[in-house]
């Protein structure tokens, strides 16, 4: 199994960013598809879920700023994060559940800073 996520990178505040995340090794369509991210120095956190019917749920702290989304046929997951703030600095990794068991990508690195 492998999940490999792209597109983090450096953003103003205010500003926006889109986080893939390719599956491959897994039945992409049956999985529940996580985001978590983890700052330095603190647990990581859970962001955002796609379950395999497509909806989606979210903790308050980005509920309304971040959208996760699937492509089925691409095994692809995505987190549009809009209206970025300093606080979502974070590395941001990617998170399957596939027949009871969990896998982690390698992480990508969101850096909100003026």
């Amino acid at each position: 199994v492998k999940l490999v996520e792209s597109g983090g990178g450096l953003v103003q505040p205010g500003g926006s960013l889109r986080l893939s995340c390719a599956a491959s090794g897994i039945t992409f369509s049956s999985s529940l598809m996580n985001w978590y991210r983890q700052a330095p120095g603190k647990q990581r956190e859970w962001v955002a879920r796609v379950f395999s019917g497509g909806s989606t749920s979210y903790p308050d702290s980005v509920k309304g700023r971040f959208t996760i989304s699937r492509d089925n046929a691409k095994n692809t997951v995505y987190l549009q994060m809009n209206n970025l703030k300093p606080e979502d600095t974070a590395v941001y990794y990617c998170n399957a559940v596939y027949a009871s068991s969990m896998y982690w990508g390698q992480g990508t690195q969101v850096t909100v800073s003026s």
